[in-house]
């Protein structure tokens, strides 16, 4: 087996750990303001995180692809605009794609 398939999974086998032990938390522990206002930022953390590095890379050299660049604008500005997330997403994909036509590689 190669190394690449045990990381699968022993990361599957930790995301169900981790999902697993979130289900047998204490409700006690939950109404602590801290805990949830920690359980509310940590996945927008991540989310934007993981956002950041698939715009500006590929494999493991940095890249800055303008198409990308102007997708990832256009999130942000429709974010500070609040609107809904799937709107987010599907204008950031349609900059980048518009971007990309036009000739931005």
């Amino acid at each position: 087996m190669s190394a690449v398939w045990i990381a699968v999974i022993a990361t599957s086998g930790g995301c169900y750990l981790l999902k697993l032990a979130g289900l047998t938390v204490p409700q006690r522990v939950l109404a602590n303001p801290r805990v949830r206002r920690f359980a509310e930022l940590v996945p927008v953390a991540l989310l934007a995180a993981l956002s950041a590095v698939q715009t500006v890379t590929a494999g493991q050299s940095l890249v800055l692809v303008p198409a990308r660049l102007a997708g990832m604008a256009a999130a942000i500005v429709a974010l500070l605009l609040r609107a809904p997330f799937l709107v987010v997403i599907v204008v950031a994909a349609g900059v980048a794609a518009a971007a990309h036509a036009a000739g931005l590689r």
